[in-house]
C-alpha cells in the first residue's frame, strides 16, 4: 500500500486536474481574437454585398425612399448612441450571452431569462433565413451558366453542412475565413462606387439623396426596419469577449469601428446607386430590376467578368453571414448551458478546438430541419416556384430583425439600471443619457416594425401572418420570462447565476461548491 502522503498528493493532483479541465471546458478559450479578427467576424454578419444588391433596391423600389443614404447616416447616429452605453457595459461584464447577460445584470435575472430565449430564436431565425436566398441564388447561377436544374434546397443543405464543420473548428480559423470573404466583397463594392462616381448617370453627381426632404412617404417606417437590419452584427462584439485578448479594450473598440464603417459604407453605396441611375430614376429602375439593379450597373461600367465575380462574391458574402450567425447562436447556447438555462451539455466546449460544440450542433440541426420544412412546400400546388425560398428568407429574416431591435432597446435601459444601481450614474451621466435616447429610438423602430410587418413579409392586408410571425418573438419573450419565474421558485441558485457567466463558476470554486462532474448546472 502506498504511503498516505502519496495517496493524498495523488488525490489532490487528480482533483486539481479535474478542476483545471472543467475550468477550460466551461470557459471559451481566451486570446483567440484581436481587433482585426473580431471586427471582420461581426461585420461579416451584415453581409454588405447582400445589403447593396438586395436591401437597397427594395427600399428604393418598393418603399420609394430616395433618401436612403441619409437614412443610413441617421441610423448610424442612433446606433453610435446605443454603443456608448453598450461599450461601457462590455468593460464590466464579459459573457458569451451578451444581450441577455447585460439585461440580467441590469433588469434582473428573470428579464435575462426572457432575453436569452429571444436572442436564441432571433439569431437562429436570421441565420436560417439566409440559407433560403443562398440556395435560390446558387440554383439560378447553375441554371444560367451550366444548364443544370437543381432545387434551391440542395445547395442550401450543402452550405449547412460546410457551416456545421467550420462551426466546430477554432474561432480564429473562422475569423480568417470570414475576413477573406468580407474584404474581397467590400473591395468590389467600393470599385463599383468609384466607377459610378466617375461615370454618373444623366443627372450627374447629385447629392439630393442626402436632402432631409427625401425622407418622406408612407414607406419610411418600413424602410427604417429594412435599413437597421443592415447593421445587425456590430452588436455581436461582446459575444466574443471571453475569446479576445483584451476584452475591456477590444470589444468596445470593435463596436464603434463596426458601426462607423457600416454607416459610411452603406451610405456611400446607396448614394452611388442614385448617382449611377440618377436620383429621379432610381426608384423606377429599382422597382423594375430589383436585386438585378447592381449587377446591371456594374455590367455597363465594369464589364461582364467583373459582374460574374461580383455574383460569386454575393454568394460568399451570404456564406460569411451564415457562419457568423452560426457562431453567435452557438455561443448563446453555450452561455445558457453554463448558467443552467439549457442542459449542462450545452455549457461545455470541445476539448480540441475550444468551440461551443453542442450549441453548434443544435443550430445545425435546427437549420436542416427548417430548410427541409420549407423544401417540402415545393411539392404543394402554388404557382410561383420561388415562393418557399422567398418566404424562408423574408419570414425568418424579419422575425430575427425584430428580436434584435427589441434586445437592443432592452439592453439600453439595462445599462442605465446597472450603473445607477452601482452608484455610478453621476460619473457616467452622459453615457446613460446616450443609452436612454438610443433605447427610445429603438423602441420606436420596433413599433414601426410590428405595425408594418405585413409589408415587410409581402403579405396582403389583414393577413394572419402579420401577427403570427412577430408573435414568435413575443411568445419567446413570454416563455423566457415564465421560465425565469419558475426557476426563481424551484431552483433559486440557478436563477441567481443568470448573467454571471464564468464569474459564477469562479465563485463556486472559491466557495468549494463546484458541481460534481456531469451534474446539471
Amino acid at each position: 500500500m502506498p504511503p498516505a502522503s502519496s495517496s493524498t498528493s495523488t488525490s489532490a493532483t487528480s482533483t486539481s486536474e479535474i478542476n483545471t479541465y472543467k475550468g477550460q471546458e466551461r470557459a471559451l478559450r481566451a486570446g483567440r481574437l484581436g481587433t482585426a479578427g473580431l471586427l471582420l467576424s461581426v461585420l461579416a454578419a451584415s453581409a454588405p454585398l447582400m445589403v447593396v444588391a438586395g436591401v437597397m433596391p427594395t427600399v428604393y423600389g418598393v418603399m420609394g425612399i430616395v433618401g436612403q443614404p441619409l437614412l443610413y447616416v441617421v441610423l448610424g447616429v442612433v446606433l453610435m448612441l446605443f454603443s456608448v452605453g453598450y461599450a461601457e457595459m462590455s468593460r464590466h461584464v464579459h459573457n458569451a450571452g451578451a444581450f441577455y447577460a447585460y439585461i440580467a445584470r441590469g433588469l434582473g435575472p428573470t428579464s435575462g431569462a426572457g432575453a436569452a430565449l429571444v436572442a436564441l430564436v432571433a439569431y437562429s431565425a436570421m441565420q436560417v433565413g439566409i440559407y433560403g436566398i443562398l440556395g435560390f441564388e446558387v440554383s439560378g447561377l447553375l441554371a444560367a451558366h451550366l444548364d443544370l436544374t437543381v432545387a434551391w434546397w440542395v445547395p442550401a443543405l450543402a452550405a449547412a453542412a460546410v457551416v456545421a464543420v467550420l462551426g466546430w473548428l477554432k474561432i480564429d480559423l473562422n475569423a480568417r475565413v470570414l475576413g477573406v470573404l468580407l474584404v474581397v466583397e467590400c473591395a468590389l463594392v467600393v470599385v463599383f462606387d468609384v466607377a459610378a462616381v466617375a461615370d454618373p448617370g444623366p443627372e450627374g453627381l447629385s447629392l439630393s439623396a442626402f436632402d432631409p426632404g427625401t425622407l418622406t412617404g408612407a414607406g419610411l417606417g418600413t424602410a427604417l426596419c429594412f435599413c437597421i437590419a443592415a447593421f445587425v452584427g456590430f452588436e455581436q462584439s461582446p459575444v466574443y469577449a471571453e475569446e479576445t485578448s483584451r476584452p475591456q479594450i477590444v470589444v468596445s473598440r470593435v463596436m464603434f469601428l463596426a458601426v462607423g464603417y457600416a454607416a459610411l459604407f452603406l451610405a456611400l453605396s446607396a448614394w452611388a446607386l442614385t448617382v449611377a441611375t440618377g436620383p429621379g430614376a432610381v426608384t423606377r429602375e429599382a422597382a423594375e430590376q430589383g436585386p438585378g439593379l447592381l449587377f446591371s450597373l456594374t455590367g455597363s461600367r465594369l464589364g461582364a467578368t467583373f459582374t460574374d465575380v461580383l455574383h460569386v462574391l454575393f454568394l460568399t458574402g451570404m456564406f460569411a453571414a451564415l457562419l457568423s450567425f452560426h457562431n453567435v447562436v452557438a455561443r448563446y447556447a453555450f452561455a445558457m448551458g453554463r448558467e443552467g438555462l439549457l442542459p449542462a451539455g450545452f455549457g461545455r466546449t470541445s476539448r480540441t478546438s475550444g468551440a461551443p460544440a453542442t450549441g453548434s450542433v443544435l443550430q445545425s440541426v435546427v437549420s436542416v430541419a427548417v430548410i427541409a420544412a420549407f423544401a417540402a412546400t415545393d411539392a404543394m400546388p402554388a404557382g410561383d416556384p420561388t415562393t418557399p425560398v422567398l418566404r424562408l428568407f423574408t419570414w425568418m429574416g424579419n422575425i430575427g430583425a425584430l428580436g434584435v431591435i427589441l434586445l437592443m432597446a432592452a439592453a439600453s435601459f439595462a445599462v442605465i439600471a446597472f450603473f445607477v444601481r452601482r452608484g455610478a450614474a453621476g460619473p457616467l451621466a452622459w453615457r446613460l443619457v446616450c443609452s436612454g435616447l438610443a433605447g427610445l429610438a429603438l423602441l420606436a423602430i420596433a413599433v414601426y416594425t410590428v405595425k408594418d410587418f405585413d409589408v415587410l413579409i409581402g403579405a396582403g392586408p389583414g393577413s394572419s401572418l402579420s401577427w403570427i410571425l412577430p408573435g414568435i418573438i413575443g411568445g419567446s419573450l413570454v416563455g423566457g420570462l415564465v421560465y425565469g419565474v419558475v426557476l426563481k421558485s424551484v431552483r433559486p441558485e440557478v436563477h441567481a447565476r443568470i448573467g454571471l457567466g464564468n464569474e459564477a463558476f469562479r465563485l463556486e470554486q472559491a466557495a468549494g461548491t463546484e458541481p460534481a462532474p456531469g451534474a446539471q448546472v
